[in-house]
């Protein structure tokens, strides 16, 4: 099977993410599949937002009318003070303007902001009808639904509009280029079993820690037995791509974990994140220069991943993981 390039919140490390603007790039550089990260308004409608914390994403800190929304929640076990997408209306949140989330590496995005806006999930299905017409190829979508416990304590559970959107769509069936991810297994074993979806399920993994509230750490669901248990209802694997091939304390490339023989021996998909091409995210021996912002040698680690055998990448820059596939 041909390796799957993932579009990262869509192009974002050429547009602010999360925008239709970056969707639709990554969709024309190549990317298979358009990656949204999902959260919720306060009149129940599915956003695309990389957090439910706005105030790094949006220009809200800029809209005196909603000074008075600014407050401290607790966010899986944190206290974090800013502005939420849940205590915001669609048509309020609709009059914020998307930025970039970091200026000081992606300069370049700030050119976009305030362009924007904040797209619903429906958007971005309509904009992939349109693309998939024009472009003449299936473009499929990849939700993760976030913070999933959070949300379902607020009584605004992700799941349902989640998959009631799917089946309007015609997306919520076999066969559908369509994956549901999460880093929650609780939430990814509710939907197998409450909601019965027809599409693969994800499991993301960090390199430490453990999914709130499970006792389990990330590194047990990694062992041969936790996979062959995922692998009961979920058909695959997003780890941090340090879980593939860790880092030496140098910041080199180290030698690659027997992750993806064993999720591979388990029927797991393994598509890591995530791919950026600025020094500032690569290894030391493929960065050039010092400029943390400038391009390293991005194409060459991807490279050495793909040849490990995974399934697919997340990428910032769709067009730089299509070329790393051709040539791995």
């Amino acid at each position: 099977m041909t390796s799957l390039v993932v579009g990262h919140r869509g192009a974002s490390g050429y547009r602010p993410e999360h925008t239709l603007a970056s969707y639709e790039l990554a969709a024309r550089m190549g990317a298979d599949y358009m990656e949204p990260d999902l959260v919720i308004t306060k009149d129940g409608v599915l956003v695309c937002r990389h957090e439910p914390e706005i105030g790094g994403t949006t220009d809200v800190a800029a809209h005196p009318e909603f000074a008075d929304r600014k407050r401290t929640v607790v966010l899986d076990g944190s206290a974090v003070t800013g502005w939420w997408v849940h205590d915001f209306t669609l048509a309020e949140l609709k009059t914020l303007r998307a930025v970039e989330r970091i200026p000081a590496i992606r300069q370049h995005n700030t050119l976009y902001d305030g362009y924007f806006t904040v797209p619903t999930f429906q958007e971005l299905l309509d904009l992939r009808i349109r693309l998939n017409r024009e472009l003449g190829r299936d473009i499929g979508v990849f939700p993760e639904t976030k913070h999933p416990t959070y949300h379902r304590n607020l009584g605004l559970e992700l799941e349902t509009p989640l998959v009631r959107i799917l089946r309007k769509n015609g997306l919520d069936k076999r066969g559908a280029k369509v994956f549901i991810q999460s880093f929650e297994a609780v939430n990814l074993k509710d939907l197998a079993d409450d909601h019965r979806v027809e599409v693969p399920l994800i499991f993301l993994s960090s390199a430490s820690g453990t999914p709130f509230n499970d006792p389990r750490s990330y590194a047990d669901y990694l062992t041969p037995a936790g996979l062959k248990e995922l692998s009961e209802y979920v058909g695959g694997l997003g780890p941090d791509k340090a879980q593939i091939i860790p880092r030496n304390a140098d910041g080199t490339l180290g030698t690659a974990t027997s992750l993806v023989e064993d999720a591979h021996a388990a029927g797991l998909q393994v598509i890591p994140y995530t791919f950026r091409a600025e020094n500032s995210f690569l290894p030391a021996e493929l960065k050039v220069g010092t400029d943390v912002t400038a391009y390293g040698k991005a194409i060459d680690e991807q490279i050495t991943f793909l040849r490990t055998g995974i399934d697919g990448l997340f990428t910032d820059q769709s067009d730089i993981g299509v070329l790393a596939r051709s040539l791995a």
